[in-house]
This record gives structure tokens, sequence and C-alpha cells, in this order.
């Protein structure tokens, strides 16, 4: 039997793999998020600043996972194979992703209590996924094999280059479908939109606008306005999108994006308040149903 890998070797190809599990995530979340509608800001273009950050990024990166691994993954590895020697009497793998299971509940739990209460579907959901991520380096890391790093990196990295390959054939072909904007004409528009707050928006055929109790269209906290003023349907926040704009004095101008779907279409809008750059409101109206 080949001696026990040492801890810091551990450590490190532990931090490789969730890395590596971490840009096929993030592959998996651009592609899938292709096919939705984007809350995204209007795009302004790359910055020569992003460039600079990036090593900076790779670093937060590289130290989050390694610091996953010393909470998560080394005690998952360690604890399965503790388990396997005291009601087995030898190591057993299907200790590790029993035992990630029972751990994947604490990550997920706390994210669960930051954030408000989840459906179950999404509760089950991120709990399968982060045991899975557990699972797969605590594994690994259990493996008694001296040259592991090599086909572990290239495996990894195949297994990214191929989920981009292939989600790539997916629009190619037809299988999946890029999210695209409804085509919607201005008569289309006219009638009350809500943002089931109380807030309403209420378009004319004669370009009139009016606005009522409507959160995010007047001043930098996102005060709540009311008002009379006029609206044009044109180019949204990007030349991809159309966009109702609405020009209450009393308020100022605003833009809704077009979104939804062509027979439940929204009009949307995102706001990053100067005052506090870091928050990111998002305001979406629905039609009102006629009376």
């Amino acid at each position: 039997m080949e001696k026990k890998r040492p801890y810091g070797m551990s450590l490190l190809l532990s931090t490789v793999i969730l890395l590596l599990e971490a840009v096929l995530a993030l592959v998996v979340s651009v592609l899938h998020g292709l096919t939705r509608q984007s809350w995204a800001m209007t795009p302004t273009g790359g910055s020569p600043l992003s460039v600079v950050l990036l090593p900076f990024l790779a670093l937060f990166a590289a130290t989050a996972a390694a610091a996953l691994s010393v909470a998560l993954v080394l005690p998952t590895a360690s604890l399965s194979a503790a388990l396997g020697r005291r009601f087995g009497g030898r190591e057993a793998w299907w200790w590790v992703p029993a035992v990630a299971a029972v751990v994947s509940l604490v990550p997920v739990g706390a994210v669960t209590a930051a954030t408000g209460s989840p459906e179950p579907a999404g509760f089950a959901g991120g709990w399968l996924l982060t045991t899975v991520a557990l699972t797969v380096p605590a594994l690994v890391c259990r493996s008694r094999r001296k040259r592991v790093f090599g086909p572990v990196f290239l495996g990894g990295l195949t297994a990214v280059v191929l989920t981009g390959v292939l989600g790539g054939v997916a629009f190619g072909t037809g299988a999946l479908t890029m999210y695209r904007p409804p085509s919607v004409a201005r008569a289309e528009l006219v009638g009350t939109w809500s943002d089931g707050r109380g807030g309403l928006l209420t378009l004319t055929t004669d370009g009139r606008a009016t606005v009522s109790g409507l959160d995010g269209t007047s001043g930098e906290r996102g005060e709540a306005c009311v008002g009379h003023g006029t609206w044009g349907y044109g180019t949204g926040s990007s030349r991809h999108t159309r966009g109702v704009g609405v020009d209450v004095p009393t308020c100022g101008p605003t833009l809704w994006d077009v979104g939804g779907t062509e027979d439940r279409p929204t009009l949307h809008r995102t706001v990053v308040r100067s005052v506090e750059p870091d928050r990111v409101d998002r305001y979406e109206l629905t039609r009102r149903a006629a009376r």
C-alpha cells in the first residue's frame, strides 16, 4: 500500500480541483444565462482596469478555494476514512459522498439563513451541487496514487473545454435557444403596468404617461414617484433591446427595457445607486389585467 499523501499536497490538490469546478460552474452559468433574460446593466465596453485586476481576482479565488479545502474538503476526506475504519474495518470510498452530504448542510444552511428561506427545490438543488463539489476533491485526496496532479488537471481542463464546445454546438444546432427580447408593437404597450406592490405606470395611445407610487423612479435613493408626463418607444439600454422612455417632470426621465416573452412581456430596469455603489436595485413591471 502506498503511503498517505502529505497534508500540504492534499491541500494543493483540493484547491486545484475546487478552482476547476468553479471555472466549470462559470461556463455552465454563462451558457444558461444566454437562454434567459439578462438583468445586466448597459454594456460599456471592456476597461483596462479589469485586466489589471485579474491577478488579484485569481489570488482571491485561490485563497477562497484553499480555505474551503481546509474547512470542508479535507475534514470530509478524513472523517470518511475514520468512519470506514471504525464501522467497516477499512476505508471505503462510499463513505465520502455520505459524509459530504452531511457536511454540505453547513454551508448551504448558512447561505439560506443569510439570504432568506428559498423554495425547497432550490435548497435541495444547492445541497446536491455542494455535495458533489465536495465529494470529487475528497475522493481524489484519499487516493494513494503518486502521479495524480497531471490527470486531474488535464481531466478538469478537458471537462471545461468540452462543456463550452458542447454549449456552442447546442446553440448552433438549435438544441438551446439564445434569449431574445419579445418583439412588441407600440400599441401593445398601452395600458397599466404594475410592480406588484402598488406601483403603477399607465401608458396611453396619445403618448401620455402617469406614474403612481412606482419605486426607483425618483431621487438617488429610489423614492416612489407620482406624476404625469410623456412616453416614447425606441432603443433600450442596449442596441439589442427595445425600451420605453418615460419622462415625468417630477421624477425625471427613466428607461424601461422590454423583456419577458411574447405571451407575457415585461418592463424592467436595473439601477445602481451612486450613494451606494455596491447596491443594485432591480425593478420589473407586468401588465395589469383590464377590469
